[in-house]
């Protein structure tokens, strides 16, 4: 399939019909910056995944897993819960409608959920871990990846803009939060940005708890 880049059209498979699938419907939901910054992070977890010899299956999962990761910024997916929790619920109930396995699903949904929570992600297994190595790489950590294919990677990743992410992210995150505070508990990752939007109503760009 093709996704629209800018004025440029990238051929990209997601390594399986359902994974593909996931992507023509988060394309339809999600802000492009979320959208490109969630190829990219499948991108990374894709590369490294298939270092630490990850099947067919469970890269399709992974697949799953970082299109969906950010959902729970659509409007579509805009619940009660963290935003990190609704995209996992959404993630469920998609894979639900394709018949995956229960616990196939369970771990997109942990790795889902989990993508903002440092040292538990970790130690969550193969898929919680990649999401968030790989979500940490797209915001700078390249620490992660092997010096000698940084390189490649890069020019992968730049085929998809990053059309101001940092900003974007955080202003849909505390948007969601602003109007209903229950979404961004205190000492969780929407909680720090909330604090910080609240701390300094009139800032402008990239907010300081991102």
């Amino acid at each position: 399939m093709t996704t629209k880049t800018g004025d440029v059209q990238v051929l990209i498979s997601f390594g399986g019909a359902v994974a593909d699938s996931a992507y023509t419907h988060v394309r339809g939901v999600l802000d492009p910056a979320i959208l490109n910054h969630s190829i990219r992070v499948w991108l990374v977890a894709e590369h490294l995944g298939r270092k630490q010899g990850l099947g067919d299956s469970a890269r399709e999962a992974l697949a799953v897993a970082c299109l969906f990761h950010d959902a729970g910024t659509a409007a579509l997916y805009d619940g009660p819960q963290r935003f990190e929790v609704e995209g996992a619920d959404a993630a469920r109930a998609f894979l639900k409608d394709h018949d995956w396995p229960a616990p196939l699903i369970q771990e997109v949904w942990e790795a889902v959920a989990l993508h903002t929570s440092p040292g538990i992600a970790e130690r969550m297994g193969p898929l919680p871990q990649l999401v968030r190595q790989a979500v940490l790489v797209d915001f700078g950590r390249s620490d992660l990846i092997d010096p000698a294919d940084q390189e490649p990677l890069l020019l992968d990743l730049a085929r998809f803009p990053r059309l101001g992410i940092e900003t974007v992210l955080a202003d849909a995150v505390v948007a969601q939060a602003v109007q209903c505070p229950q979404k961004a508990p205190p000492s969780s990752w929407p909680g720090g940005l909330l604090a910080a939007h609240l701390a300094n109503p009139t800032h402008s760009g990239v907010n300081p708890a991102f």
